[in-house]
């Protein structure tokens, strides 16, 4: 059993353009729309890098960024966890293209992207970061598997650290094999003690019951569709400021049970 805390959110995906709207979305009190996910502008890269990035950079410095303007948290002293389900779908899809035309060129923009880390790699450029950094190859267990890595961190070290989990979606043909709807990411800003900053802390327990739903059927489908979004019945929780436990998916035999308790 593991408790730790939220001091920030970040969170983007189809039709949540940011914690704030999603929060009354979460909450209840505004209606959910589905559209694509939109990506904002990237912060604070420089030019050159900012014109070779791709979606998973984009989102995870989107939600990264806003989770830790939400904490007040000094970016250049936090630890990272990033947890994906596949490094970047759009450039896998063009390499493997390249290898399979006659000619097999490939630039080298694409191919050090196409390393599982370089969100990590990026995040540092972006923000001067010199924290340890961890990357998480999940599968279906991006949300779980990577608030694990993050509390186990925080558990070891006494240190916070912050989890940025996401997933984005293959082009066909590979997407019909690996049928992710759309990007969407969430990040938290997370602490070992209670701060200022805290909303909620999370006492995290491995079991095996069935994972939680979500009420609304158009969110239910987004949980199930993408690993990500298997972190919305925790982030409910989190909107409505009310106390309570979810269960999320994990590893096939395992689940993972969190334990929401507001801070008023």
């Amino acid at each position: 059993m593991t408790r730790i805390y939220v001091d920030g959110i970040g969170l983007l995906g189809p039709g949540l353009s940011g914690w704030e709207q999603a929060r009354e979305v979460l909450a209840e009190r505004a209606p959910y729309a589905a559209s694509a996910t939109v990506l904002p502008p990237v912060e604070k890269l420089p030019p050159a890098e900012r014109r070779r990035v791709g979606v998973p950079v984009k989102l995870s410095m989107a939600i990264g960024l806003e989770a830790a303007r939400h904490a007040g948290a000094d970016l250049t002293n936090l630890a990272t966890v990033f947890s994906s389900t596949e490094a970047d779908c759009d450039n896998t899809h063009a390499i493997l293209e390249a290898l399979a035309s006659s000619e097999r060129a490939m630039s080298p923009t694409r191919f050090h992207n196409s390393v599982h880390n370089a969100p990590s790699g990026y995040w540092s450029i972006a923000t001067g970061s010199m924290q340890p950094s961890t990357s998480l190859n999940t599968y279906d267990a991006t949300f779980a598997a990577g608030l694990l890595e993050a509390a186990t961190q925080i558990q070891s070290n006494g240190k916070p650290c912050m989890l940025l989990a996401f997933d984005t979606a293959f082009p066909e043909p590979i997407r019909r094999l690996r049928a992710i709807s759309d990007a969407m990411g969430v990040a938290l800003v997370l602490s070992p003690q209670q701060t200022p900053a805290s909303r909620a802390s999370l006492t995290l327990t491995l079991g095996d019951d069935a994972a939680t739903p979500m009420p609304d059927s158009a969110l239910e489908q987004m949980r199930l569709d993408i690993p990500a979004a298997r972190s919305l019945p925790m982030l409910a929780l989190l909107a409505q400021q009310r106390s309570g436990t979810v269960v999320v998916d994990y590893l096939e035999s395992l689940s993972l049970a969190i334990e929401v308790s507001n801070i008023a």
